[in-house]
């Protein structure tokens, strides 16, 4: 049983509280508390985003990411009829670079500033006071749930979301599955396993012959946001966009991960202090979609899907205009669709109405 380091003294009691009263707690309660703590979780204070941050997102490396999501939008809006009322809907909007980018572009086209509703997703009291000086002229309505206006056409985008949504992990033993789970030893965490075994033959038939020791990872959390917004978006029309790092069929692997400072670090170490995310199954996420009347195109690479979007040609035409910085243009399109950078890693997923046509997908 690997063992982490000692408590932040943060959220020490809170975890020592809970798993005297109900024992070993799930990974999914250890994440939840770690990152959404009402006071000391991870995105409820601090700015893990940026240079100065823990980790760096695709907005953050270059407008080009933003501008291309505002014209993918504007296609599907245009497909739609032009609606003179929709919701545009970001889950973990961040510093709400993303967004600035992606109006900045859209509004170009006649009607759609004047038709936007914008609605951001966002628990984070210091991440909703940089959002406002970035999109405070766009009128941004802040909540912290799911529901959005009854009767208009909804769009949602999720740039690395659903990989920070807590998620519980089973490991396969000889006798069936047994959930790991996290408890502690004095002030030291430690994962360990539940006692009790489920059977194989209740987990997804993909995992079904996964030998000893195998690890399977589920995410009820992401599921249960698809169910509503798929339910919401069936009714009103609309679409959603997910671009994340993670796999196209539902497989076993352990990854879990942490990261602080730009490097990866200990899941178990300094609780709170630490950004916690693993990989999103896009199958079970594109199923739970096409449950709900949706259509979900065959998933895109980020790569292949800014390619399509033409990333390439506006590269160039930023380079024409700012030749002292295109180097760094082209260092930043690299970083974005290279397959030995984010090209590959990060996958995009578009759950729809029918009868749209998204670009940036294949035929």
């Amino acid at each position: 049983m690997p063992t982490g380091a000692a408590m932040s003294d943060s959220l020490k009691d809170r975890i020592a509280l809970e798993i005297r009263t109900t024992g070993p707690m799930s990974i999914a309660t250890y994440m939840a508390l770690c990152l959404s703590h009402p006071r000391d979780g991870y995105y409820r204070q601090g700015r893990p985003i940026g240079s100065a941050g823990d980790f760096i997102t695709a907005p953050e490396i270059s407008q080009m990411f933003g501008e291309l999501i505002g014209f993918f939008f504007v296609n599907l809006w245009q497909q739609i009829g032009e609606p003179k009322s929709f919701t545009l809907l970001e889950l973990g909007p961040g510093r709400g670079t993303l967004m600035a980018d992606l109006l900045r572009a859209a509004t170009k086209a006649d009607g759609f500033a004047d038709a936007l509703h914008l609605q951001l997703f966002e628990s984070s009291p210091p991440l909703r006071t940089e959002q406002a000086t970035r999109l405070g002229d766009y009128h941004p309505y802040w909540s912290e749930s799911l529901d959005v206006a009854a009767g208009d056409p909804v769009f949602v985008i999720a740039n690395e979301f659903f990989d920070a949504l807590p998620l519980r992990q089973y490991v396969r033993a000889t006798d069936g599955w047994h959930e790991r789970l996290v408890g502690h030893d004095g002030d030291t965490l430690m994962f360990g396993l539940s006692p009790i075994p489920i059977a194989n033959d209740a987990m997804p038939v993909a995992v079904q012959s996964a030998a000893p020791g195998e690890i399977y990872e589920t995410n009820l959390a992401a599921a249960r946001v698809i169910q509503q917004l798929s339910t919401t978006i069936a009714r009103q029309g609309g679409a959603l966009l997910a671009i994340d790092y993670g796999y196209a069929r539902t497989q076993t692997g352990d990854t879990l991960q942490a990261v602080r400072d730009h490097g990866f670090a200990n899941v178990l170490d300094r609780p709170g202090e630490t950004d916690l995310s693993a990989h999103v199954d896009f199958e079970t996420l594109a199923a739970v979609a096409t449950t709900a009347g949706l259509v979900a195109p065959p998933l895109a690479t980020q790569g292949d899907f800014l390619m399509r979007l033409g990333i390439a040609e506006r590269a160039k035409s930023l380079a024409r205009a700012n030749p002292q910085t295109a180097d760094a243009i082209a260092t930043a399109l690299t970083r974005l669709t290279a397959p030995e950078a984010m090209g590959t890693l990060f996958k995009v997923l578009c759950i729809m109405s029918p009868g749209l046509q998204p670009a940036g997908f294949a035929a």
